[in-house]
């Protein structure tokens, strides 16, 4: 959005400790997901104490139609909306809470209905998003069909009985600021503007199309929080009164639905176990029944069944006999949300059943006789014939030809595997039972929880690098990455591990910690870097002829990692700029992680190595390598050639994903943070200086202590011929 540019929508985007949920929020509105450009969104930072504030100064660096507005303190979701509407330029304005997102298209239909009706107030539906990832349109959403593009509360008063939240609805914001109402502090603090704009709007519009995504199970959420905050609630209907009193020609009319929902609200919020705090229920019921004499319509007769009952003895006070009633309402709250659980199961049922098909299959095969000589590899999340587990293969195949090695793959991968290699695809009855029935499981991931090692099998874990970002348990504290790991499960899954491979001392200080379990290190060295150690002259001109390299190019290996806290990261180089700036005796290789979908359109100079088989090959053909925060700096040191870390992003990285040592004061050569330092390090010659020569010795003494070469045969040794772990130990680097 260029300055002056005319904006239709302005988001406002309250944020507080939402960093896990924030680059999904952000990614859904600014994404490519939405057409509509014509927005801008207003980000307020409540002062919070995550890594949320340094996300949305990322996100604002590359994307100008965000602005973020720091506040010096928390002052909670209703100031904080405040902030961003008095900073907001759009026509319209739409509160989005920073743990939701909005539904593809959105803006661009939303848009389009405000252009067309140029109405007060547009309701949007919405689908409930639950934790496992279900979406569940809104149970209303019949209120959305057969309206008229425009009309009163007076001509649908059926309107009411949606969702009264901030998200639920698009403001014309002239309309909004004349009304004067603020949003409310503390719990429940959307109703007190939600109800006033809904009363007071000339023109109404739904428009019938799921918009927003709720998130629905987040801990934390006022929703499944218990707190005395839940007495907020009074305060807030009371600025509702206060607003229909003032504004009585327009929203007297609407007085007793408003009551009839003021005391809905309040017997749901009491009857919902675990939010008004035990001891507080009585004082929670009593402040029930006083807002009910008072604010009660002069017309107002009780609803009539179970709802009607309970009605009158809020009224009367009588909290004894309401007690009384509190299982029988609380059942029917139960199997509510019994019944949506069941329809979400039912959605799920096809997958479910397969799922228990192939459990209940790979544990009847768990009763057949082991196979001592069966050997199963897999890597990567079975994306392929990759890294140790397959450096650790080819060393069986030579040194114990006895064990025979099967590999597990992914149906779309399985052409990736090399001619001659056995494998299985995953998930098949054959993959099943080749797995319930190998004495060895080598992996540099875990296999699924759901299939367990068989009793007397033996479990390889090799890891694929060396922790620069934290991992495993220490997680917990950096929810962004751990993105809803299953904690208790990883633990439980580290207990099958009968080996853990680590490169050096570092890796196994920090995996022994994260990864609990009584398994045996074995500190052998990164089977993977032996192809780097070993590679000969001829292999090397071999690789980098098949990728194009002329002869006297110096070739620059690019390998960023992913960034966990963001869904779509943006790129952080310009690839065909920096390539340019480096000159034609240069030839950039762009690697990007296989959790990214790559980018880079080929050039002249620009070779896109992101489907490339080997990384090992790749290190081996380049003569520098750029990287950021990637293991892949620990491996290619053991070639001892140039390493440089650009790292732009590095405080924002370091806070959301956590890091066990300063990379930019202990890295292996040159650091820089802009592309032109980028470039500035290559024109000058830096890199190759010796002063980065030193950096880097330090490096490999730390980091690639093993790295002689025969790793492989170590783990082979070991694992598949029984002889003792220090039996031709590891050399030390450069010795």
């Amino acid at each position: 959005m260029q300055p002056g540019e005319e904006v239709l929508i302005s988001i406002v985007l309250p944020v507080y400790q939402v960093q896990e949920y924030l680059p999904e929020c952000l990614d859904s509105v600014l994404g490519a997901s939405q057409s509509f450009q014509g927005i801008e969104v207003v980000a307020v930072d409540d002062c919070s104490p995550d890594a949320s504030g340094a996300l949305l100064d990322e996100y604002a660096a590359r994307d100008q139609r965000l602005r973020v507005v720091h506040l010096p303190q928390n002052v909670g979701l209703g100031r904080a909306r405040g902030e961003g509407l008095a900073r907001a330029r759009g026509d319209y304005v739409w509160f989005v809470d920073s743990d939701d997102r909005l539904a593809d298209g959105a803006l661009a239909a939303v848009a389009e209905r405000l252009k067309r009706t140029e109405p007060d107030v547009l309701l949007v539906d919405h689908a409930l998003l639950y934790p496992e990832g279900d979406l569940e349109r809104n149970v209303r959403a019949h209120l959305f069909r057969d309206t008229p593009e425009t009309f009163t509360l007076a001509e649908r008063p059926a309107t009411m009985d949606l969702v009264m939240t901030a998200w639920s609805r698009v403001l014309r914001r002239d309309f909004l600021l004349g009304l004067d109402v603020e949003f409310g502090h503390g719990y429940y603090e959307d109703i007190s503007v939600t109800y006033p704009t809904l009363l007071a709007a000339r023109r109404l519009s739904l428009l019938d199309r799921v918009c927003y995504h709720y998130r629905r199970g987040r801990q934390g959420a006022i929703t499944n929080t218990s707190s005395p905050k839940h007495f907020d609630l009074f305060g807030q209907y009371e600025r509702i009164f206060a607003f229909i009193d003032r504004e009585a020609e327009t929203a007297e009319p609407f007085r007793r639905a408003v009551f009839d929902r003021t005391v809905r609200h309040a017997t749901t919020v009491l009857a919902t176990p675990g939010l008004v705090p035990e001891d507080m229920r009585r004082e929670f019921f009593r402040q029930t029944s006083d807002h009910f004499r008072r604010f009660r319509p002069r017309d107002y007769s009780h609803p009539s069944g179970l709802r009607g009952l309970q009605y009158r003895l809020v009224e009367r006070g009588a909290y004894s006999a309401y007690a009384a009633l509190e299982p029988v309402n609380r059942l029917r709250l139960a199997l509510r949300t019994a019944l949506g659980r069941a329809r979400r199961t039912a959605r799920r049922a096809p997958r479910l059943v397969a799922t228990a098909l192939r459990r209940a299959y790979y544990r009847a095969c768990l009763l057949l006789p082991v196979d001592d000589s069966l050997a199963v590899y897999a890597a990567y999340w079975n994306r392929g014939y990759a890294c140790n587990p397959a450096a650790v293969y080819e060393k069986a195949r030579e040194l114990a030809p006895g064990i025979r090695g099967v590999w597990v793959v992914a149906k779309d991968r399985a052409g990736s595997i090399p001619p001659g290699v056995e494998y299985v695809v995953d998930g098949s009855a054959r993959c099943l039972r080749t797995m319930a029935r190998a004495k060895y499981l080598v992996n540099n991931v875990n296999f699924p929880y759901e299939l367990p090692k068989r009793r007397g099998a033996v479990l390889v874990q090799t890891q694929h690098g060396t922790p620069l970002k934290k991992m495993g348990t220490d997680l917990r504290d950096h929810p962004a990455a751990a993105r809803g790991m299953n904690f208790d499960r990883l633990v439980e899954q580290c207990g099958r591990w009968d080996f853990l491979v680590s490169p050096n001392p570092h890796t196994t200080e920090v995996f022994t910690r994260v990864y609990p379990g009584g398994y045996e290190v074995l500190e052998t060295g990164y089977p993977r870097v032996d192809r780097l150690v070993n590679a000969s002259l001829d292999e090397v001109n071999r690789v980098r002829d098949e990728l194009g390299i002329a002869p006297g190019q110096t070739a620059v290996l690019y390998a960023p990692t992913h960034r966990d806290h963001q869904d779509q990261a943006a790129p952080l180089l310009d690839v065909r700029r920096f390539a340019d700036q480096l000159g034609d005796d240069h030839v950039l290789l762009v690697r990007a992680h296989y959790f990214d979908s790559p980018r880079t359109v080929p050039s002249r100079n620009v070779v896109d190595v992101s489907s490339h088989p080997s990384i090992e090959d790749l290190s081996i053909a380049a003569d520098v390598l750029v990287t950021d925060y990637s293991s892949v700096m620990f491996d290619y040191a053991a070639l001892d050639r140039p390493i440089v870390i650009y790292a732009p992003d590095w405080e924002t990285y370091r806070r959301a994903r956590g890091v066990y040592f300063d990379l930019l004061a202990e890295a292996p050569g040159a650091v820089a943070t802009t592309q032109e330092e980028l470039a500035e390090v290559f024109l000058s010659g830096e890199y190759t200086g010796p002063h980065m020569t030193k950096r880097r010795s330090g490096f490999r003494a730390r980091f690639c202590p093993y790295d002689d070469g025969h790793a492989a045969e170590r783990v082979v040794r070991r694992v598949f011929l029984g002889e003792p772990a220090d039996q031709n130990g590891p050399v030390q680097a450069g010795s």
